[in-house]
């Protein structure tokens, strides 16, 4: 038995060497990337260590931390009803506009992708516009406005449908389902941009190779070449959906108000930004946040699973 610790740990000496050598060649290339890896480090690795020690610990910034195990966890889990509405309707948003918006991004991209290129950058710019101008906070607040001048209301009053107006972004019922719409538009955003750049990069002398070798048709040549050769593309614009569909926060806001009517439009960041800049009981938001990037953690974990197998 020591005999194979002995050489264990001699095995690991000399990758460790071998490792600080390759590194000695490379120091110019390291040194370049420093600056980023400071800030890196500084602004996003740090937060989030700092994130998880005060989760457990119960901090209002006025009173130093006081450590307090895992209670925010339990109260979190166990006794806040709000956070589990919180969950249920995140949930709801990500197995919905998640994967719809992920397909739709990527379809659209693939049909711009044929057009010639003048109106290829016109339509790019026509479908990304939106999610990074806000416009469509004031847009779908015109149309769902809730008397008789919203163009809903106008219209569903008009085929007598209704009596009197409904208040679309105070009603439990609707509040959700017209944030989803939203939020599907503003899904061409990165990611859209990211499987345009990929199916750009795509080498033709591939789909040549493709049709000698029995591609047949144009879905079998999107599965056989396109998809795998812009495995990167499809990774980048995942982890951007999934960032996404689990961050919405200023979409429930902007158009259904905070809090909403009977946290029917609340989701987990909704309630982080509650508790961490309403309430500033920061050990409970952190709570909250560590919970919020172990469920990211899993589910990106489960889509690179999936998307392994895109082509074999």
């Amino acid at each position: 038995m020591s005999r194979y610790i002995d050489k264990y740990f001699t095995l690991r000496k000399h990758n460790a060497k071998v490792a600080w050598k390759k590194a000695k060649i490379s120091k110019m290339c390291y040194l370049f990337l420093l600056p980023y890896a400071i800030i890196f480090t500084t602004f996003y690795i740090l937060p989030v260590i700092n994130s998880i020690y005060y989760s457990f610990t119960y901090y209002n910034i006025l009173e130093s931390p006081r450590f307090i195990g895992a209670h925010n966890y339990v109260s979190l889990l166990l006794e806040d009803d709000v956070f589990l509405i919180g969950i249920k309707n995140t949930f709801m948003i990500a197995i919905i506009t998640g994967p719809l918006g992920y397909i739709m991004a990527f379809l659209f991209a693939w049909l711009i992708n044929e057009l010639p290129r003048w109106i290829r950058a016109v339509t790019i710019v026509i479908f990304y516009a939106p999610s990074i101008s806000g416009t469509l906070y004031t847009i779908f607040g015109v149309f769902f406005r809730g008397d008789q001048y919203g163009w809903a209301n106008a219209l569903l009053i008009e085929l007598g449908l209704v009596d009197a107006p409904i208040q679309f972004f105070q009603h439990p019922t609707y509040m959700l389902p017209i944030c989803m719409v939203v939020i599907l538009w503003m899904s061409l955003g990165t990611g859209f941009l990211s499987f345009v750049a990929g199916l750009q990069g795509v080498d033709a002398s591939q789909y040549e190779a493709g049709y000698m070798d029995g591609v047949k048709n144009r879905w079998q040549e999107l599965w056989y070449i396109t998809l795998p050769s812009m495995k990167p593309m499809l990774m980048f614009g995942a982890v951007m959906t999934i960032t996404s569909s689990f961050g919405v926060c200023d979409v429930t806001m902007a158009l259904c108000g905070f809090p909403s009517t009977d946290y029917a439009a609340r989701t987990i960041v909704t309630h982080l930004y509650d508790y961490g800049f309403v309430r500033y009981e920061m050990g409970y938001a952190c709570a909250i946040a560590a919970m919020l990037f172990l469920i990211m953690i899993l589910c990106n974990k489960a889509i690179q699973s999936l998307l392994r197998r895109v082509g074999t």
